[in-house]
């Protein structure tokens, strides 16, 4: 599992042993998404992570990882 979004958001789930990955503005957040390793399922997301992804997320269904947004 990967997390993706501002670090005061995504920090504890490092510990749960997800890969953190820490993105503060909506071009960090691009670079973290189309890094990702193939071998990822799924990805979760902070709200404003989601928001900066727009449409990304929705063209990776198919074959791209299980992608959830956390609540507000």
């Amino acid at each position: 599992m990967t997390v993706i979004g501002e670090a005061v958001r995504v920090a504890a789930f490092g510990l749960a042993g997800a890969l953190v990955r820490p993105a503060e503005d909506a071009e960090a957040v691009r670079a973290a998404w189309r890094t990702l390793e193939p071998h990822v399922a799924v990805v979760v997301l902070t709200p404003r992570a989601a928001e900066a992804l727009g449409d990304e997320v929705a063209r990776a269904v198919n074959g791209g990882p299980l992608t959830v947004v956390m609540p507000e």
